[in-house]
């Protein structure tokens, strides 16, 4: 049975060191993938708007502009997935990274089990078709199988963590969520200041879903973290 993150994909990979570069290269190009290497930031940010690649693999040390700001500029215009790397394990640039935008974060060194295993998990994600659910909230629309939302039927472009923020929120509607337990559904993980993470996450979701005067969804609740409006608003 063919699976989406054993179809080949292609993968940007953004580092200046060669033997980490020749190591993911080889072992995504085994497995089928088509690689394409950026050695600087800016010749990554480059590729990134010019090539239709399914997954962007990311070093934060780089020798011009940081995996930081590299991945600031890709998500001003695609939402391609994003997976970082860094010999910084420390939690403020893990915190960085996905506040940013990133949607996974590896702290080197890494085994080559690791690396395709979070590879694996971010093709399966954001490559899934359909087949999954349709949620429905009053002028919300997600479909999880097709990754598609939309607001008064206008289509709303997401981050893939940004999308499945909201669809597990969705899917938990009139529940009071945690910060721990959303960065643990959504992310896989929790760390110590997390909830800037999630709060950011959630600031560019309502910004996104509730323009021109279409009402915010998502309740705060204070001391605990979030919980989607189990009542449907028109």
């Amino acid at each position: 049975m063919p699976c989406y993150y054993c179809c080949m994909a292609s993968i940007l990979i953004v580092d200046d060191e060669e033997s980490i570069l020749d190591f993911i290269s080889y072992n995504l190009e085994t497995r089928g993938h088509k690689v394409f290497i950026a050695r600087t930031g800016r010749d990554g940010a480059q590729k990134a708007a010019d090539l239709a690649v399914d997954l962007i693999i990311l070093d934060v040390m780089l020798p011009d502009m940081d995996g930081f700001e590299v991945c600031k500029s890709i998500r001003l215009r695609s939402q391609v997935p994003v997976l970082m790397l860094s010999a910084l394990d420390s939690v403020t640039d893990k915190v960085l990274g996905l506040e940013l935008g990133a949607d996974d974060y590896l702290s080197k060194p890494f085994s080559v089990r690791e690396l395709l295993a979070r590879v694996k998990a971010l093709l399966r994600r954001s490559l899934a078709g359909p087949g999954s659910e349709v949620l429905r909230h009053g002028w919300l629309k997600v479909d999880t199988g097709r990754r598609e939302c939309y607001s008064r039927d206008e289509p709303v472009d997401l981050t893939l963590k940004e999308f499945e923020l909201l669809s597990y929120m969705m899917e938990n509607r009139g529940m009071a969520l945690s910060r721990s337990q959303i960065m643990e559904a959504v992310w896989g993980f929790d760390v110590p200041a997390g909830e800037r993470t999630i709060d950011s996450h959630v600031k560019s979701l309502r910004r996104k879903l509730c323009g021109s005067g279409v009402p915010d969804p998502i309740d705060t609740v204070r001391g605990v973290g979030y919980k989607f409006a189990a009542e449907e608003t028109e």
